[in-house]
């Protein structure tokens, strides 16, 4: 028989692990009809709306005490916005990885799926019924979309390191499936991400996956 206690003890990251920060852009123009997006790899392109610059300064204020080793953004412009701040007080250039975009959602882009969304649009409402952004004509299969953001997320990982912490800065969608592999879960569990979060994935050296907060608003 000893005297050792055991307390409850805060979470610590194990040894040789790696922290997957991930965090969605900022606020982004608002979608006019009639007005499309411009594209790039025909992905809609929006700037950050105002507010969203404001978000950013407020993610970058709480990141930036953080032992961050890498940031990493999406090819389009408003992860590049919202990481400037966080870039701008740590020194860390952000790094652009073609497999952070978004999903593709085909005949929906530019503006298009946020406007459908706002009108109550069947195809929209079959959509989060069934859990697939393949019902959206054109859109990216969701095998391929899962494939393509799991290899960005390891390849985030493999760059940062061990025993330390990476920022992906990127989108909802994303985020939302990044989190569904975490758990398991069913495919639109984590759908509803709010601009400029943060959502902290653990990656275990035997390559397991620990969700360990989701959808962190509390700098905004």
């Amino acid at each position: 028989m000893t005297d050792e206690n055991y307390h409850q003890r805060p979470y610590e990251r194990p040894a040789g692990a790696t922290e997957l920060v991930l965090v969605r852009h900022g606020a982004s123009a608002a979608a006019v009809p009639g007005v499309p997006f411009p594209l790039v790899d025909g992905h809609s392109d929006p700037p950050l709306a105002p507010e969203g610059e404001l978000q950013a300064r407020a993610l970058a204020d709480r990141l930036a005490g953080e032992p961050i080793a890498r940031v990493f953004i999406s090819p389009l412009q408003r992860t590049a916005q919202t990481a400037a701040p966080l870039a701008a007080l740590t020194g860390a250039e952000p790094v652009v990885l073609h497999d952070l975009r978004e999903v593709y959602v085909g005949e929906f882009e530019g503006g298009e799926f946020r406007i459908r969304v706002a009108e109550g649009d069947p195809v929209i409402a079959r959509l989060l019924a069934e859990e697939r952004w393949d019902v959206i004509p054109g859109a990216e299969p969701m095998d391929a979309f899962a494939l393509r953001v799991r290899a960005a997320a390891d390849e985030v990982v493999a760059a940062a390191g061990p025993d330390c912490s990476a920022v992906a800065v990127t989108h909802g969608g994303v985020i939302a499936e990044l989190c569904r592999q975490a758990t398991a879960s069913r495919a639109f569990a984590f759908i509803n991400v709010d601009n400029a979060s943060i959502s902290r994935i653990v990656v275990l050296p035997d390559g397991g996956w620990i969700l360990r907060s989701y959808n962190d608003t509390a700098h905004l």
